[in-house]
């Protein structure tokens, strides 16, 4: 472990508190972004796990390699963090190496929503480290999005899978890796009431909207990033403003130097109907 002390922040949102043996837990760590991000995640997700002790931990890493997509050697670092499910979205593709790891690993999901034919699926059912089985889904949203890209509706495709997934659990929590707050928003209302959580990535900037809705469905808009803090969401500085400012295209890289902040959420239910009582943001500063 580091010798460096992290700093923490903890904000939290709560209903009623079942009995112990009646939660479920399950972290979920914001979007990983190149070395840095992986670097300040081996230091600090062990203490994340004995801190909350979560029945699942879930990371989106759809930016691990390189600051966008994945390859063979950075899944293989991510594989031995105690991380239980890996997400994506529209970046995964920018690894040759995805297209292979999608097929070989199943818990590693791309978005549900994008054609059939495409390597990998998009969700899972994971036995929890209590025996809890949950329910993970991920899937892309459209508004603001790649104009290339081709997917479903976010809103149809969650819907098919909760019928399949309710075959054998009623807890499930959705990664909605989506530009548009609105579009995030609609479908935490729309899942409201049959799903545990529904938790937004992509933005890289984690919002103070944590919330629990009337249905027991935990939501927050971005879980924000895994990556360096001197940056324009994880990407070196320089080469994204001179984008901004020209139009030219730019070859972006992760930023190298300087502290790293590791976002999260934090979700408690009750397993006995996957209704969720806490949400949490967690944040914490490295070195």
């Amino acid at each position: 472990m580091s010798s460096a002390t992290p700093s923490a922040i903890t904000i939290g949102k709560s209903v009623l508190r079942p009995k112990s043996s009646d939660v479920v837990t399950a972290l979920f760590i914001g979007d990983i972004v190149g070395r840095p991000g992986r670097k300040a995640l081996v230091e600090i997700l062990p203490l994340w796990n004995k801190n909350y002790s979560p029945d699942i931990v879930i990371a989106n890493i759809e930016n691990a390699a390189g600051g966008s997509g994945i390859t063979n050697d950075v899944m293989r670092e991510l594989s031995g963090m105690s991380i239980d499910v890996f997400t994506s979205g529209n970046h995964i593709w920018q690894k040759r190496d995805a297209l292979k790891i999608l097929d070989s690993y199943d818990n590693v999901l791309r978005p549900a929503n994008y054609p059939r034919r495409n390597p990998g699926k998009g969700w899972c059912v994971y036995k929890g480290r209590r025996g809890h089985l949950i329910g993970v889904i991920n899937v892309s949203g459209r508004v603001f999005m790649d104009p290339h890209q081709v997917v479903d509706s976010p809103f149809d495709s969650a819907e098919v899978l909760l019928v399949k997934i309710g075959l054998e659990t009623h807890i499930t929590i959705v990664d909605i890796h989506a530009e548009a707050t609105s579009e995030k928003k609609a479908l935490g209302f729309y899942l409201n009431g049959r799903v545990t959580a529904v938790i937004g990535t992509h933005t890289h900037v984690q919002t103070a909207d944590e919330s629990i809705l009337s249905g027991g469905t935990a939501f927050i808009t971005d879980a924000g990033m895994t990556g360096p803090i001197d940056s324009i969401i994880g990407m070196s500085k320089k080469a994204v403003i001179e984008k901004f400012l020209t139009g030219m295209p730019r070859r972006f890289e992760v930023a190298r130097s300087g502290k790293v902040c590791i976002n999260g959420v934090l979700v408690k239910a009750y397993a006995s109907n996957g209704r969720a009582f806490h949400i949490e943001r967690l944040q914490e500063v490295w070195q």
